[in-house]
C-alpha cells in the first residue's frame, strides 16, 4: 500500500482508553506552544456533541467541528486549553477517513505542525512521526498489532513524569524524533 507522505504530522495512537494518548499531545502542544500546533482528535463513534463543538462540515458517515471550549475535560477541551492554536473534532467512518483527514488539512497551512490523535489515519498516511502509547492502566485494550511495526516511537504513560521534554521536535516543516 502507498501512503501519503504528510511530514507536518505527528500521529498518535494507543493500545486502549486511558492509555495517554491525549496526555503527550498535550505535553507536546505545550513543549511547543510558541509554533501555533493544530490539534486533531479522530474518533470512529458517534458521540452526542456538547457545546463549543462548532459544526464545520457534515454529511453522511462523517461530522467535522472546531473546538471553541477551553473549559471542561473532554480530549479537545484539554488540547485546546494546553495551547493549541486550532482543534478539530472528526467523527467519522474509516471508509471515509482520508477524505475527512484531507477536508481538515486543506484548513492548515502545510507549515504549520499538526498533531492527530487517531489509529485508523495510520492506514492511510506516513507522517512526519507516529506514537504509539502504552500504559499499564489501559482499559479497553485495542488490537492494534498490526500498528505496531509501525511506530517511531513507543513511550508509555507512566515514564512521562520522568521525561522533561518528549523525544520529538518539528524543523524544516517536519516531525522528526529524537
Amino acid at each position: 500500500m502507498v501512503f501519503d507522505k504528510i511530514p507536518n504530522l505527528l500521529l498518535v495512537a494507543g493500545t486502549g482508553t486511558n492509555a495517554g494518548k491525549t496526555s503527550v499531545i498535550c505535553r507536546i502542544i505545550e513543549q511547543y506552544d510558541y509554533m501555533n500546533i493544530t490539534a486533531v482528535k479522530i474518533t470512529p463513534h458517534f458521540h452526542v456533541t456538547t457545546p463549543g463543538l462548532v459544526p464545520i462540515s457534515e454529511g453522511k458517515g462523517y461530522a467535522i467541528y472546531e473546538e471553541t471550549n477551553r473549559e471542561g475535560t473532554k480530549d479537545t477541551t484539554r488540547m485546546l486549553r494546553a495551547g493549541a492554536s486550532k482543534v478539530y473534532f472528526a467523527k467519522v467512518r474509516d471508509d471515509q477517513l482520508p477524505d475527512v483527514f484531507n477536508r481538515i488539512m486543506e484548513k492548515t497551512d502545510q507549515d504549520i505542525p499538526v498533531i492527530c490523535e487517531s489509529s485508523a489515519l495510520r492506514h492511510y498516511v506516513e507522517p512526519g512521526v507516529f506514537i504509539i502509547m502504552t500504559s499499564d492502566r489501559v482499559n479497553k485494550n485495542l488490537d492494534i498489532s498490526n500498528l505496531q511495526k509501525l511506530p517511531h516511537l513507543m513511550l508509555k504513560y507512566e515514564d512521562m513524569d520522568t521525561m522533561p521534554e518528549i523525544p520529538v521536535k518539528f524543523e524544516n516543516g517536519s516531525w522528526v524524533s529524537e
